[in-house]
């Protein structure tokens, strides 16, 4: 009876479950037939949130990528910015680098790299040419160098705090544009612009947290500075002896305005009327004080034309071509021959000054005389050259001497007849002797005045050599006193022969002094013994200094020019 009544149990269990199944059967249809429209839904709503992700994700990715290009582009296309360093015109420019840095370019010297700060942004600085107006400003002015020397670190930090600003400017403005090509979207472009802000602000940032002002002190020579120990061995020397020479020039320069004042107290030569100046300088070596008087001189003495025999430059590179823009504050023809320290790209350059003319083995007339000249054959800035060095070879010697063979034969064959020939170095002069009455050469740095011998038949030839107008450059401070500025003043009759010259010195002698000395050139005789008979020179005193009684000077007539 008990198995009996479990089996009935159970099977009573199991008929219940049947029954429960049977009614939720409909239950489960109806909710499956309610799950059909929301299946595709679900798919799509999983399907569009992966899609949405990666859609910003991608527009975030572009956003980057554009500010990154407008940074980039930006700073680019900022490019250099002038600035004035003390009387330089100088460029500074922020380009992107991972290492950071900067670098000073010293045309024609080379290049310093300093290791200055971190982050990706570096600095580059480029001196370029001497402005003329603070230039004559700091001349003028006594403590007009020492000035300039207390302002180039506050020169430097506006400069860089300029371009920098810039930059930031150029960089957000670049992105802004095209961020807007882009995505045609204010929000977008915003975002963009606003990411590049960050971009180049924290790279400045970083680059102002992490400056190493000690860094000035350990720089890494590159270019013609590796092979100059004179420079940079001895630059703080040659800075205090230049310093010194520029107190003593700022003086002398505006003394040279006096010169032509105190001509009139030489009585023995007055220049006719119709009378032609001719400046005769040489061997500038880039020294920018030798402008200044080249340009006094020439408002002062009512220069027609100067004349240049050569070494404008010192090494003849294309970053001195920018020291050959003075030639054009002048005024007047520029007639110039290359020296054996200017290549064909510095003839080139001064070709391209709007008032020079380039001579080499041609012939011109200018201001009405007629000038013949050739270069020196020799490219050598860096070795002993003149032929009666210790260096000198036969090779060099018939090279100097055959430039000037060559040019007496274009000489002798100039119609109208040549009145002045130009070489520069004087072995080359030899050759003219009785093609032409004058000479004018340079090179050997000191003047020297030469009446070459006359030949039977033919007429007499004085060669007139030039000190250096630029005291040599940097080599003339290598002694103990610095070269002089040499330069000359002749003058033509209106039949276009030499009358006389004037010898003018600006410093170089320890003293503040200017000093011209007048020679009067005899009329060829029938003998050959044609001469400069120097006439007393004198001396212009210094401008009055503070606390010392002036100088006295005789009053003299207004000459007649």
């Amino acid at each position: 009876m008990d198995r009996q009544g479990s089996d009935e149990e159970q099977t009573a269990g199991t008929g219940r479950t049947r029954a429960v199944r049977r009614g939720l059967r409909p239950v489960g249809r109806a909710l499956r037939l309610l799950a059909r429209p929301v299946r595709p839904a679900l798919r799509l709503t999983g399907r569009a949130l992966t899609s949405t992700i990666a859609r910003r994700t991608g527009m975030g990715l572009g956003i980057v990528a554009v500010a990154l290009a407008g940074v980039v582009g930006g700073v680019l296309l900022a490019g250099p910015m002038n600035v004035d360093i003390g009387p330089f015109r100088a460029q500074m420019a922020i380009t992107p680098a991972a290492g950071g840095g900067t670098s000073v370019d010293i045309p024609p010297l080379g290049a310093l790299q300093i290791d200055s700060h971190a982050g990706p942004a570096h600095l580059s600085i480029q001196l370029g040419a001497l402005d003329l107006r603070r230039t004559e400003a700091l001349i003028g002015d006594p403590a007009g160098i020492a000035r300039a020397s207390q302002s180039a670190v506050s020169d430097v930090t506006d400069g860089v705090i300029r371009v920098g600003l810039r930059t930031v400017a150029v960089a957000v403005l670049a992105t802004l544009v095209l961020a807007f090509l882009v995505f045609r979207n204010t929000r977008r472009v915003a975002w963009a612009g606003g990411l590049s802000l960050l971009i180049t602000g924290g790279s400045l940032g970083v680059a102002a947290l992490t400056i190493r002002p000690e860094a000035i002190e350990e720089p890494r020579y590159e270019g013609l500075l590796v092979n100059a120990p004179a420079v940079v061995g001895d630059a703080r020397r040659i800075a205090n002896d230049y310093g010194k020479y520029a107190d003593q020039v700022q003086r002398l320069v505006g003394n040279v305005s006096k010169l032509y004042t105190t001509v009139s107290a030489l009585p023995v030569f007055e220049p006719a009327q119709g009378t032609t100046r001719v400046l005769h300088v040489s061997d500038i070596h880039l020294n920018p004080t030798g402008w200044q008087v080249m340009r006094t001189v020439v408002e002062q003495f009512d220069i027609d034309v100067v004349i240049d025999t050569g070494d404008i430059t010192d090494w003849g590179s294309e970053p001195e071509a920018s020291f050959l823009g003075s030639i054009g504050v002048l005024k007047v023809p520029y007639v110039f021959i290359r020296g054996n320290h200017d290549s064909a790209a510095t003839a080139a350059a001064v070709a391209r000054q709007p008032n020079a003319i380039v001579l080499d083995n041609t012939v011109r007339t200018v201001a009405g005389l007629t000038i013949a000249g050739i270069g020196d054959p020799r490219f050598t800035p860096d070795k002993e050259t003149s032929p009666n060095g210790s260096g000198a070879t036969p090779q060099v010697l018939e090279q100097v001497t055959g430039a000037g063979v060559k040019l007496a034969t274009t000489v002798r064959a100039a119609n109208p007849p040549v009145d002045i020939a130009l070489v520069h170095d004087p072995a080359s002069g030899g050759a003219l002797n009785g093609a032409c009455p004058l000479v004018l050469a340079g090179h050997v740095h000191h003047r020297e005045i030469d009446p070459l011998p006359q030949l039977p038949g033919q007429p007499p030839t004085l060669m007139l050599v030039e000190g250096s107008t630029g005291g040599a450059g940097l080599r003339g401070l290598e002694g103990e006193k610095p070269l002089p500025l040499a330069l000359s003043v002749l003058y033509f009759d209106q039949q276009r022969m030499l009358q006389a010259y004037d010898d003018i010195e600006v410093g170089g002698t320890g003293q503040a002094q200017v000093s011209l000395e007048r020679h009067l050139v005899q009329p060829p005789q029938p003998t050959p013994t044609t001469s400069a008979t120097p006439t007393p020179g004198t001396t212009t005193p210094a401008p009055n200094l503070p606390g010392t009684p002036p100088p006295v000077i005789p009053p003299t007539p207004t000459p007649t020019r």
